[in-house]
């Protein structure tokens, strides 16, 4: 097992990698930029290490500078988080190049499955189905409106290696598929340094559901069940529950088998989530892989009882997945709500500040995942995400009960954050039936009201 981890991240979550450290008995040091010096994660770590200025591209996305640091304290491994270079292949290998070994996928299914394209080719050579549309890149405009025609509109333009968001397109009709055309490959080569578009069918008013599955060096493969994470906003999720409301069992024993055998098929070793797109026949279509620890991935230790920061350090060491999947059953019901400093009523828009005032929820079935503290600044230069509410419950009812509960005792006094927009979501008709998808936010009023 390593005796010392360099958590190349900040927040919430270098936060929880610290804590599966000190469960595991190992030591953690973390980094932090200048403007993080007093960051909460930089205080619980053992050892703490300055590797540049504030802004992300000197600090947390400086590959040399992490290495240089991880070397420097006599480190073994790196945890890179979720975002920042947490799927950046090209940092791996150079964390094996160094003799450091990278807590994640290898540097080359990263890539494969960072691809979209090549994802797109192992999910069907792993017998998942996949969402009608081009084999491949498509090489010209020419070739895209080929494509649309055939597959009939509306169509989704996607980047090969986009994420986040950015280089989506969606087009209802042929007059204006050539200027999302070029303003996807636009954005998509700003973003990533890779134009490249594939073309997919429309699927109408889909669920987002995704599948945690654990490989490890021994050639085993589990999966952890569904998050339902169909609660978004310009593609960015905002809540996730599990299990999902909408699958039967029959359904969820599917989709868990192919998320397993897409696991295989690119040589997956690690935590990774396979994304699947749902319609309301309950079809589903493989969507993509992220090679990393998830977000919202809280939500599966809370209905499986598994510490995936701690299987994900264990099998990064050489170690067997430590339990089989016939030992994992979802217990209860749990539910995620990201807590952002941003104001809804204004675009969503970030509200850095100090916060001079802080009451956390507690009780029972809450848990939050947190990085801010009473007296802590929220920096401009990083992602507004201050922590992340998880409730438990016996039953979903008990469980949208205790989110309701938890929410209203979050108070945060110096800056404005999302808790209201989270209130309003989870006090919907909709929310309470389970009767939603990804296209829910955008069709209730509630940014109105």
């Amino acid at each position: 097992m390593f005796r010392k981890i360099l958590i190349a991240n900040r927040g919430e979550i270098a936060v929880r990698v610290i804590q599966a450290c000190r469960d595991m008995g190992i030591i953690s040091v973390a980094v932090y930029s200048e403007a993080d010096r007093e960051a909460l994660h930089a205080q619980l770590a053992d050892e703490s290490v300055c590797i540049g200025p504030a802004r992300a591209k000197d600090s947390y996305l400086h590959m040399d500078n992490i290495i240089t640091a991880a070397l420097g304290v006599g480190a073994d491994a790196i945890h890179p988080g979720f975002g920042f270079l947490s799927e950046n292949a090209a940092f791996a290998r150079k964390c094996q190049e160094a003799g450091l070994v990278f807590i994640g996928p290898s540097p080359e299914t990263m890539e494969k499955m960072g691809d979209k394209i090549a994802a797109r080719e192992t999910a069907l050579n792993a017998g998942a189905p996949v969402v009608p549309g081009s084999h491949g890149a498509v090489g010209s405009y020419e070739e895209a409106e080929a494509i649309a025609k055939e597959i009939g509109f509306p169509v989704m333009i996607k980047a090969s290696a986009g994420g986040g968001g950015r280089g989506i397109r969606k087009v209802d009709r042929l007059e204006d598929l050539q200027h999302h055309f070029l303003s996807a490959a636009a954005e998509a080569e700003a973003a990533f340094g890779d134009g490249s578009l594939y073309i997919e069918k429309f699927v109408e008013n889909p669920r987002h559901i995704e599948f945690q599955i654990l490989a490890d060096s021994q050639g085993t493969v589990v999966h952890l069940f569904e998050r339902e994470c169909s609660i978004q906003r310009r593609h960015q999720k905002l809540l996730e529950e599990s299990p999902s409301p909408f699958l039967d069992e029959d359904l969820r024993q599917k989709m868990g088998a192919s998320a397993i055998a897409i696991a295989r098929a690119c040589n997956y070793c690690n935590a990774g989530t396979i994304e699947f797109l749902v319609d309301s026949n309950r079809n589903y279509y493989f969507c993509e892989m992220n090679t990393r620890i998830q977000v919202e991935h809280p939500v599966t230790e809370s209905v499986t009882g598994v510490d995936l920061v701690v299987e994900q350090i264990r099998i990064a060491a050489g170690e067997p997945i430590s339990f089989a999947q016939e030992d994992i059953v979802q217990r209860g019901h749990a539910i995620e709500c990201r807590i952002n400093a941003e104001d809804y009523t204004r675009d969503f828009m970030p509200c850095p500040g100090t916060i001079i005032g802080l009451h956390t929820p507690s009780g029972p079935g809450v848990r939050v995942d947190s990085a801010v503290y009473q007296g802590c600044t929220i920096s401009p230069f990083y992602d507004s995400m201050l922590s992340k509410l998880i409730v438990t419950g016996s039953t979903r009812k008990q469980a949208i009960a205790r989110m309701k509960r938890a929410l209203a005792e979050y108070l945060f006094e110096g800056i404005i954050t999302n808790i209201d927009f989270q209130l309003k979501i989870i006090d919907t008709p909709e929310f309470i039936a389970g009767d939603y998808d990804t296209g829910f936010i955008e069709r209730s009023n509630l940014l109105t009201k």
